[in-house]
């Protein structure tokens, strides 16, 4: 079990990236606002389900192999970039015009939660935050180091959701309004293609 001096200095440093937005909160953002309430909460539950996923290959060291290999880290961050790059394209090809229902566009929650985990695994940056980052808050008096490693990264993912929840939600309720301007209409999905495809370069640079 995690002590509590511990803890409480885990907890203020994850409060501190939760003010600094980043990948995660900008691609709930653009998806949100361009698709709806429901899109954005599927991309935070996918960006999630992708950290969770990150928490596990760091408890069982296959992270670890991957950061030491340079080649395996190069061609996940090159897929991880290609991935971004790629749906960032398709959003600013694709032709949008105004919505007057208040609705949402057509790419469904179940689309938006697999790109999502996707983009969260295929990011080498996540896996070397959970390598790097957790360890440091392990005492080994502490009890299983596994086990210690499963509670902070999921402390992680729960914070880390919230923030996504609150964003989504915010975006959704003010891109009803947003698309039923034809102007925004016309440049929403360039905005949030151009949003994929800085991030996606954004991969590509990263060193180990």
């Amino acid at each position: 079990m995690i002590d509590q001096t511990t803890l409480i200095t885990y907890l203020a440093i994850l409060l501190g990236f939760v003010i600094i937005p980043g990948p995660a909160v900008l691609l709930t953002l653009a998806r949100a606002s361009s698709s709806g309430t429901r899109v954005g909460v599927a991309t935070g539950l996918g960006i999630a389900a992708g950290d969770l996923t990150h928490t596990v290959l760091a408890v069982v060291g296959i992270s670890a192999v991957v950061m030491a290999s340079a080649i395996l880290f190069t061609v996940l961050k090159y897929l991880g970039a290609a991935y971004l790059v790629y749906l960032g394209i398709r959003a600013i090809l694709d032709r949008v015009e105004p919505d007057y229902s208040g609705g949402s566009r057509t790419l469904s929650a179940t689309l938006a939660f697999r790109q999502a985990v996707f983009a969260e695994i295929l990011n080498p940056k996540s896996a070397m935050f959970f390598l790097a980052f957790l360890p440091q808050f392990v005492k080994p008096q502490n009890g299983a180091v596994w086990l210690q490693l499963i509670q902070l990264g999921v402390l992680f993912v729960v914070i880390g959701l919230l923030t996504t929840m609150v964003v989504a939600v915010s975006a959704g309720r003010i891109g009803v309004y947003l698309r039923r301007n034809p102007t925004i209409a016309k440049w929403q999905g360039k905005f949030v293609g151009s949003i994929y495809c800085a991030l996606g370069f954004r991969v590509a640079l990263q060193e180990r």
